[in-house]
């Protein structure tokens, strides 16, 4: 059996969306971080980056968004939610997902973890990174809206991985500042994702 570790409000969303796409047989461990517990020396055992998401599989335990992601797709082939037979979709597809990992979900830390690029106590570079935020991650939000976003998922009319992870980090849109009305694809494709029974059932989850 496979076993997810998440935090509310994280990530860790994608992954868990998908485990419920594919209907893998699976359980879960929430990592709270206002107890600070992803620093035990427990989670750490699991995941020395002290971050979430974690998946443990029967081979070991795997840790960044893209990875998990490709690894469920690729255990649950019927599911059909990776072009495998299609090299250069594949590609793409790890390409629009290694953006939102390097570039959009690291814009939007800048808003609440400035310490992790500058020292804890320098106030006037923290607050300069998070006044920059809603241009940043509009930016990024935008770029997707205009170039990547084919619609009306992200690869076209097939639903992918890349599906819970767009979505995923569009819920942050609101906090990170940026303008609705200049992403109105972006918007749309979030509200059709919230009305799958995955993503209900995983959000249900972890927010009870």
């Amino acid at each position: 059996m496979l076993k997810l570790y998440y935090a509310a409000s994280s990530c860790a969303l994608a992954t868990h969306i998908v485990l419920e796409e594919v209907g893998a047989d699976y359980s879960t461990q929430r990592i709270e971080f206002a107890k600070e517990q992803q620093k035990s020396p427990e989670f750490l055992k699991i995941n020395p980056k002290g971050r979430v998401p974690a998946l443990v599989t029967d081979r070991g335990i795997l840790t960044e968004t893209p990875a998990m992601l490709v690894y469920v797709a690729q255990s649950f082939p019927a599911a059909g939610l990776a072009p495998m037979a299609d090299a250069f979709a594949f590609a793409r597809m790890q390409s629009f997902n290694s953006y939102l990992c390097s570039h959009l979900h690291v814009a939007h830390a800048h808003r609440m973890r400035g310490h992790r690029w500058v020292d804890a106590d320098d106030a006037h570079s923290i607050a300069a990174m998070r006044r920059k935020v809603p241009e940043t991650v509009g930016g990024a939000f935008e770029m997707i809206e205009r170039d990547m976003l084919e619609g009306p998922w992200v690869m076209g009319d097939t639903y992918t991985i890349c599906d819970p992870y767009l979505f995923t980090l569009a819920q942050w849109m609101e906090k990170d500042g940026v303008d609705l009305a200049r992403v109105p694809r972006v918007v749309d494709h979030r509200h059709r994702m919230s009305e799958r029974l995955a993503v209900k059932k995983a959000i249900a989850e972890e927010t009870a």
